[in-house]
């Protein structure tokens, strides 16, 4: 075997590898342009501002039942924590004392009628006397007032007994409104009086309820000064989530703001009135208020990946400049609306903002715009967009 030509070839094949490993780094090292910044032309919108405010459920009325006259509770006559309806007997107080005060009243009537006849029938046969001088003028007159007094004494005995039909009837207690019942605070056979402070019963109507929501003035004058003139309504859409986090499905809407503020907390109250059907908000239970009190005109709403934020917390932005270099600017975002942040300030309509490819990017640098989701320059479709066809993945 010739070991020098052994060698010989050995060399030359070293050396094509070489050349060709020198060649593809060459290759890899040229300039394969601007870097692709995916951007989305940006326009202003009219943007409702929500506030997530916290509150409490208030029954839309409530009655608090009370006995007008005095006696023994004989029955009870509902079922507790019932729909009732107005005018429906709740309790039934002893009529016995009652419905003996109708009879006197009844018969004192029957008395008056009688005399008030007696003396009428006197006074009409003295006046053609009296004309003729039969008897005495003053005996006719007398006649006259008395039979005037007996209707005067009608009149009396009748109210006396309309007043004490009005009581035989207080003694059946009815729902004054209609609506939910609590617990009864009296049982059968409890003495309860005409003046009494504590109640019987409380009925609560709950469909509609109220929601009074607390907002702090200052968070009031801020949000109203950041705004456009009429910006802002007072009867606006009002969502609620309750205690547990859940959402309630019904929508309802802002009735009034309080126009004087709590001295002690320094809260405004306002009021929304929310359909209740099912019964699911209860009075005093505690909830989370999202209602949009105003609209910003001539916002922005920005990708959230399209924002970043200096080590000093400024929010900056990076858009395509005139002649296709990357421009940072400067922006006002100070509150988010969904997955997006509400810029205020730092741009313009028509400005073509990047949100893909931000990480190969610098300000200044040359860029290749190209709308956002766009397929990559390299015509290669990404991963999972043969199944279904899927949106491509951002760059950078």
């Amino acid at each position: 075997m010739n070991y020098r030509l052994l060698f010989r070839a050995a060399g030359l094949a070293a050396l094509a590898i070489s050349l060709s490993s020198c060649s593809g780094n060459r290759d890899n090292g040229r300039d394969k342009g601007p870097p692709e910044a995916g951007f989305i032309t940006v326009k202003p919108e009219t943007v409702p501002l929500e506030v997530e405010l916290s509150g409490r459920t208030t029954a839309y009325e409530t009655s608090e039942v009370r006995p007008q006259v005095s006696g023994l509770v004989k029955a009870r006559l509902f079922t507790e924590g019932s729909i009732v309806q107005a005018g429906q007997t709740l309790y039934q107080i002893d009529p016995s004392l009652y419905s003996a005060a109708v009879n006197e009243a009844t018969a004192n009537l029957a008395n008056a009628e009688a005399n008030r006849e007696a003396t009428q029938a006197r006074a009409n046969r003295y006046r053609p006397l009296a004309e003729i001088e039969a008897v005495a003028k003053q005996d006719y007159t007398d006649a006259a007032a008395t039979a005037k007094q007996a209707a005067a004494s009608v009149a009396q005995t009748r109210a006396s007994l309309e007043t004490a039909r009005i009581n035989l009837a207080f003694t059946r207690v009815p729902a004054p409104i209609t609506g939910r019942i609590g617990r009864s605070l009296v049982t059968t056979g409890a003495l309860v009086t005409s003046n009494q402070a504590d109640p019987l019963t409380t009925i609560q109507r709950l469909d509609p309820i109220y929601v009074d929501i607390q907002q702090s003035s200052a968070e009031l004058l801020a949000l109203r000064r950041s705004l456009a003139p009429g910006g802002g309504g007072q009867r606006v859409p009002v969502r609620l989530k309750l205690e547990d986090n859940s959402e309630y499905p019904l929508e309802g809407r802002l009735e009034f703001a309080e126009a004087m503020v709590d001295p002690n907390t320094g809260t405004v109250t306002l009021r929304a009135l929310f359909p209740n059907p099912s019964g699911i908000l209860l009075p005093g239970m505690y909830v989370r208020a999202r209602l949009a009190q105003a609209t910003s005109q001539g916002a922005f709403l920005v990708p959230q990946q399209g924002l970043s934020r200096t080590p000093r917390g400024e929010a900056t932005v990076m858009v395509v400049g005139a002649d296709n270099k990357a421009v940072e600017r400067k922006v006002t975002a100070d509150r988010t609306i969904g997955d997006k942040w509400l810029v205020t300030s730092g741009i313009a309509a028509g400005d073509r903002l990047i949100v893909e490819g931000l990480g190969k990017i610098r300000p200044g640098q040359p860029v290749k715009p190209v709308p956002a989701g766009s397929p990559p320059a390299s015509g290669k479709a990404p991963p999972g967009a043969a199944q279904g066809g899927s949106r491509p993945a951002a760059r950078g």
